[in-house]
Formats: C-alpha cells, sequence, structure tokens
C-alpha cells in the first residue's frame, strides 16, 4: 500500500471510491485534503482545489482520526495538545475543534471540528538546483536556512538535500522532532535518504542537535521549523563543533528570520509550483 491509499484507507467508502479516480496529475500533485464536519472534503492539489461528494459527519471525523492514530490515543497526547498529529510517512494533521485548558495552558482538543492533512511527498531532484549553494567550492557545506510561508515546500526540499548530501558521501544526521522529515516507521524512513543518513525521531531540536554531535560525528544536522531561542543556542554549538546546519524557517523576507549563524538564505515560494526558489542570499 502506498501512502497516499495508507492516508485514504482512513475514510469513509465514498470518499475512498473517489480519490481512486483522481488523475494522475492530482495524485502526483497533492498537498493537502482538508476534512471539516458536516461538510465535504477539499482536496488541493498544484494550488487548485476540488471538492469531493459527500457530507463528512462528526462520527466519520472521529473515526478517520482514530484510524490514523490506529487507536493509540495516548501516543499522540502531548502533540494533540498543540493542534496536530504526524502519522505514519511524515504527514502532518493539524487539527481544530473546542481547546480544554489547564494552568493557563492548552491540554487536550475535543469536539473535533476540522482537520487538515498536509500530504507528505518526495521529490528526488527538487534539490539538485540549490546543491551549489550548499556546498561550496572546497567541499565544506554551508550553513543554510530555507524561509518560507507554509506550504511552499521547505521540509520536501530539506528532505532532498539530505538525499543529495548523502549520496556524495557526506554523514549526515536528521533531527526530527515531528517526524516529518523521515517519516521512520519501525526503524525505516518512509523516503530514500541514500546510505548515510542518521535520523533521531521524535526528539527536540535542540537537545537532538546535542545528542547528535556527541553521538554520531555527522558533518551536517538537518533539522525543521527552527525558532525558539534554545535551538539557536544549539545552532551556535553546532558551528563551534565544526558541524553545519541546513534548517527551515516560516518567513518572507530577511526582516522575518535571525541569520546570525547562517552562511546561505534560501528563500521558496509556491509559483508556478511548490519548491520554487524565489531568491538566495549570501549572509
Amino acid at each position: 500500500m502506498n501512502h497516499l491509499e495508507q492516508v485514504f484507507s482512513c475514510f469513509p467508502q465514498q470518499i475512498r471510491q473517489q480519490i481512486s479516480t483522481l488523475d494522475p496529475f492530482t495524485r502526483q500533485h497533492l498537498q493537502e485534503i482538508r476534512v471539516y464536519k458536516n461538510r465535504e472534503v477539499q482536496v488541493f492539489a498544484d494550488n487548485r482545489r476540488m471538492q469531493l461528494s459527500g457530507v463528512i459527519k462528526g462520527s466519520d471525523i472521529n473515526n478517520i482520526l482514530n484510524n490514523l492514530m490506529k487507536f493509540s490515543y495516548y501516543a499522540y497526547e502531548e502533540d494533540l495538545a498543540k493542534g496536530f498529529i504526524t502519522i505514519d510517512g511524515g504527514h502532518r494533521v493539524g487539527i481544530c475543534g473546542k481547546a480544554v485548558m489547564e494552568k493557563g495552558r492548552v491540554t487536550l482538543l475535543r469536539e473535533i471540528s476540522s482537520f487538515n492533512i498536509r500530504y507528505a511527498k518526495e521529490i528526488i531532484g527538487c534539490s539538485d538546483t540549490v546543491m551549489h549553494h550548499v556546498i561550496s567550492t572546497d567541499n565544506a557545506i554551508h550553513n543554510v536556512i530555507i524561509v518560507s510561508p507554509p506550504g511552499c515546500g521547505k521540509t520536501t526540499m530539506l528532505r532532498d538535500i539530505a538525499r543529495n548530501l548523502s549520496l556524495k558521501h557526506y554523514k549526515v544526521a536528521i533531527c526530527d522532532e515531528r517526524s516529518e522529515i523521515a517519516g521512520m516507521h519501525d526503524g525505516i524512513s518512509s523516503y530514500h535518504f541514500g546510505p548515510m543518513v542518521d535520523v533521531l525521531d521524535g526528539c527536540p531540536k535542540a537537545e537532538g542537535m546535542m545528542m547528535l554531535i556527541r553521538c554520531m560525528s555527522p558533518d551536517v544536522i538537518i533539522a525543521d521549523e527552527i525558532g525558539r531561542p534554545e535551538d539557536m543556542k544549539a545552532i551556535e554549538t553546532c558551528r563551534h563543533a565544526g558541524v553545519s546546519i541546513i534548517t527551515t524557517a516560516h518567513g518572507y523576507s530577511m526582516e522575518d528570520i535571525d541569520a546570525i549563524h547562517f552562511d546561505k538564505v534560501i528563500f521558496l515560494q509556491d509559483r508556478p509550483h511548490p519548491g520554487s526558489v524565489r531568491e538566495v542570499i549570501d549572509v
């Protein structure tokens, strides 16, 4: 069963039947599957929207989520309090509903009203055009941050850079806090990374980077969506240890990020397609 079939096997039969008839272009460029209580399912592919027929009931939403989580609620409890889960294959499911508060923080979401499956893809070769910005002329790896608004292909680009570096025989370590980059399942990645990639799955980035430096002697550490002060301190430590960093952040311009620890900033956009390089800046 491929990734798409695995995700949609959790949906009611009427939805599965419609997905099975999607044309190859839509299946290849699938981006999001948005599910709303008492409304139709919306499918986004290549920035186009398609509405499926048939209303999703409240019981359907609960059944779909339970199936996506394989009925292991407690394994996802901490992530659910943050408004998302990451399922096998590295697909992130954002969830909306009624927040339950305890001591000033969200501890639970109930009465689920909608969720959005951000379908993770592997696009082999999508980073080929930026690798000369990643690797210097003397074969050193630059410290790179990939920046864009959500939905522009940052993680897909990051995933393929890891593959490219591995195939060039660099020791690559991935700190995959949200299990999205590598999509690990039973100790095996859902994607093709080549021969030299170590994955630390589900570990907070700041702590994970330190563990990888101490234990795996990487040439480069790859992590997704930095932003917290502790993330920046860990990146600074990596640089002092002689380990390169390649990561991502949400933003649109240099004013949106802290680029002090990076050599290159790669800005992505979703036109003409997600993963399109808008600009590369030398810091």
